[in-house]
């Protein structure tokens, strides 16, 4: 991913984000459901980024399974 200093847009769609991730779509849902929707709740439709949000999937994405890493516990 470039680095963010000005991003190209304001807002991001999925397939967007998805792709300035260099990630599939499957990918980007996985790490939403490990670190957002991690309560049970769902997805809600039509999801959409902002560039800081971008920033953070990528930092999540690059640490999924690093035991260094110390992750917040899955809500209940």
């Amino acid at each position: 991913m470039r680095l963010m200093l000005k991003p190209e847009k304001d807002i991001y769609s999925e397939t967007e984000a998805s792709q300035v991730l260099g990630l599939s779509v499957d990918r980007l849902r996985l790490l939403l459901n490990e670190n957002v929707f991690n309560d049970g709740s769902a997805q809600p439709a039509n999801l959409t980024f902002r560039p800081s949000d971008l920033i953070l999937l990528e930092f999540w994405n690059k640490t999924m399974g690093d035991s260094k890493v110390v992750r917040m516990p899955k809500r209940q």
